[in-house]
């Protein structure tokens, strides 16, 4: 119990530490989810602790995730209207990450000859964490993979997505929303709290729907391929 609790609370005090520095700073390459996490690793490596002794603390944070997302459900609630205003364009784009996003997917995996099992891993990349282990474990992909895939593919689209924005001179809450909810998941979309109400709303049903639309579409992709 006591370990429980010690690593629970060395988590959230380095997440927080992290999140006052990233503030402070406003350097975006201090993202907190990605500095807390190599902080992280580095005190797990230091101090030789297990991956399976953290995660006694670990598995109450993660108790807490499904809630967290389902909370994103708000801001859906009061932007209703705008959301609706925009459900076609809204539609299409997420199907149009979806496909370029596979797209690419396959283009490395024949550039580079990558095995089939990591193809199959990497296709749900795009994917909120949760349905995207699913969607690997029934295609026959790595689930222990996919979840790196899917965190990488997150802090890249934290990181990069706001500088994008700026160099292409992207101020749409409904374009920054789409772009981030679509490729970079529920870490992508936490990042969209910083540019609004309307642009987190945005990112959430980008999100949402990209999972729909996932579950569909990479055992399609496979069935083509393979």
């Amino acid at each position: 119990m006591l370990a429980t609790i010690s690593y629970t609370l060395l988590t959230i005090i380095i997440f927080y530490i992290m999140t006052w520095l990233y503030k402070r700073s406003g350097i975006s390459f201090l993202f907190p989810i990605l500095t807390a996490t190599i902080v992280l690793l580095v005190l797990l490596s230091l101090f030789d602790i297990s991956y399976d002794n953290y995660m006694q603390g670990g598995r109450i944070i993660n108790f807490f995730l499904s809630p967290a997302i389902v909370a994103m459900a708000y801001p859906l609630y009061t932007q209703w209207d705008v959301i609706m205003k925009y459900k076609k364009t809204i539609l299409a784009s997420i199907c149009i990450a979806m496909v370029a996003g596979m797209i690419s997917i396959i283009t490395l995996a024949l550039i580079f000859q990558l095995d089939d099992g990591i193809i199959k891993s990497f296709l749900p990349k795009s994917i909120t964490s949760p349905v995207a282990l699913q969607i690997s474990e029934s295609i026959g992909g790595l689930p222990q993979m996919t979840v790196l895939f899917v965190i990488i593919a997150g802090i890249a689209g934290a990181i990069g997505g706001p500088v994008l924005f700026n160099i292409l001179k992207i101020d749409s809450p409904i374009s920054r929303g789409l772009s981030m909810g679509a490729t970079a998941h529920g870490i992508g979309v936490s990042k969209l709290i910083e540019y609004g109400e309307l642009t987190l709303s945005i990112g959430s049903v980008a999100m949402t729907l990209s999972a729909i639309l996932g579950s569909f579409l990479c055992p399609l992709v496979l069935l083509l391929l393979f």
